[in-house]
């Protein structure tokens, strides 16, 4: 049977009489004119494999298959095939609350995994089983650490992501809380500014490794910095980068976070992302989220079950261990299917290619006359350049050619308009590599 289509005078009044309304443009009259549709001679109904073709036609013309150098915090990683595959299977497409564990054993168990990896990856005692993402989870720590501190004041590096301190800001913004930016210093965290600031009122100071900028930084000098002070020193990280550099928990760190979408999940215009944190086992209970223990029931057989779930945030308002309320259970599980498909040594050896591949393109960059490579401090796939003109305008050049090249700086500090943060993943080949560069080089000469 064909699709009813009102194609008449007559079927268009008894329409507009059904819903009350006089004519097409008292229906529109919310509208601005020039937003409103052009005509309304549309085609005959169409079966779907027509519409599906009629609308790839037209999405033939957009540019969407750009080769992307930009990082950020988001980054195009490879997902190897089983890992959409296994994450697929009906078991795992369960209501995200286990609150019954005699029916919820393959949720309690795939969850208790995911900490447990969590925990490997960043050398910490304690996970969650998952917060909404990487910026919600680095509020969540923040004030997690003035709950246990009882303190107003905290230090916030310049090297934390922007969208990060944002989030923070916003979330805090009708609490009675002091944040502290200090600066960065060749791409590290200032030392000499945090010692000037850091003192009995302060509750945490949050850092980020690798940071905004790309840059590698042990922070071990700053946590015993802070401890001395009985300050919380609270971690973003990046957690492909941890297959390579000094995990959270050997430098001593207190409360980490990070945003776990470079674990296996897509990156899918946006979202659904995965928040994850890690702490000391002494600081479970003032942890937002819930946490899944293994156990044994009354015939000695190993299950699972909710340990510890914080919902009176429900009554508690601002007193409330978390607001936010909620996880993301199936992201953490195919975050879980990807790190056990890797295994340590692949791990290593996917940070080892992310390293490789954006070092060659340092090298390559390095070559351009005009381009800088900002390398006063150690990086990992992601870095900072200068150019010799506008970063924005430079931007919108190559985009045209199909190429996303990176992220402009000064969206998010004023001060640096010829800069761009440039991330490589194992993804680029050694061509795409080489055409990046290739076109850098041609439009930097051509605006001369």
């Amino acid at each position: 049977m064909k699709p009813y289509i009102a194609n008449t005078v007559k079927d268009i009044k008894d329409m507009l009489q059904a819903i009350g309304v006089a004519t097409i443009d008292d229906l529109f009259k919310d509208i601005q004119p020039q937003q409103r549709p052009s005509s309304f001679n549309l085609p005959e109904g169409q079966s779907e494999f027509e519409v599906i073709q009629f609308f790839r036609e037209i999405a033939d013309h957009n540019r969407t298959h750009l080769i992307p150098f930009i990082g950020g915090g988001f980054y195009d990683h490879y997902i190897p095939a089983p890992v959409f595959s296994l994450i697929s299977r009906g078991e795992l497409s369960t209501a995200y609350t286990p609150y019954q564990p005699e029916c919820s054993q393959g949720t309690l168990q795939a969850l208790y995994e995911y900490q447990s990896l969590m925990c490997a990856l960043t050398g910490m005692e304690v996970s969650n089983a998952s917060l909404y993402d990487g910026g919600t989870a680095l509020y969540e720590a923040t004030m997690m650490a003035l709950r246990i501190t009882k303190r107003k004041k905290v230090l916030m590096d310049g090297g934390v992501s922007p969208i990060y301190r944002k989030i923070i800001q916003s979330y805090t913004r009708n609490l009675n809380y002091e944040f502290i930016q200090t600066p960065v210093v060749h791409g590290h965290s200032d030392r000499d500014a945090i010692q000037k600031l850091i003192d009995e009122d302060t509750a945490a100071i949050i850092l980020q490794n690798p940071n905004f900028f790309g840059t590698i930084d042990d922070h071990s000098d700053i946590v015993n910095m802070a401890h001395a002070k009985g300050v919380l020193v609270i971690q973003s990280v990046y957690p492909i980068a941890l297959g390579l550099v000094k995990t959270p928990g050997e430098m001593g760190v207190d409360i980490v976070t990070g945003e776990g979408q470079s674990l296996g999940l897509p990156l899918n215009f946006g979202g659904p992302y995965l928040g994850f944190m890690t702490t000391k086992k002494k600081y479970v209970r003032k942890m937002p989220g819930r946490v899944v223990g293994k156990t044994v029931d009354q015939s000695a057989r190993r299950c699972f079950v909710n340990t510890l779930q914080t919902r009176e945030q429900h009554i508690r308002r601002e007193k409330a261990t978390s607001n936010i309320c909620t996880n993301v259970a199936l992201c953490a599980v195919q975050s879980s299917i990807f790190m056990s498909l890797l295994g340590k040594e692949g791990l290593k050896q996917l940070a080892q290619l992310n390293l490789d591949k954006a070092e060659y393109c340092r090298q390559l960059l390095e070559g351009i006359k005009g381009v800088e490579v900002k390398r006063s401090s150690p990086t990992f796939n992601e870095f900072t350049i200068r150019l010799p003109s506008d970063s924005n305008r430079i931007c919108e050049e190559m985009i045209e050619e199909g190429f996303a090249p990176g992220i402009p700086l000064d969206r998010y500090y004023p001060d640096t308009a010829n800069y761009m943060l440039v991330a490589v993943t194992e993804k680029r080949t050694r061509t795409e590599i080489e055409q990046y560069v290739s076109l850098l080089k041609h439009i930097i000469e051509k605006q001369k």
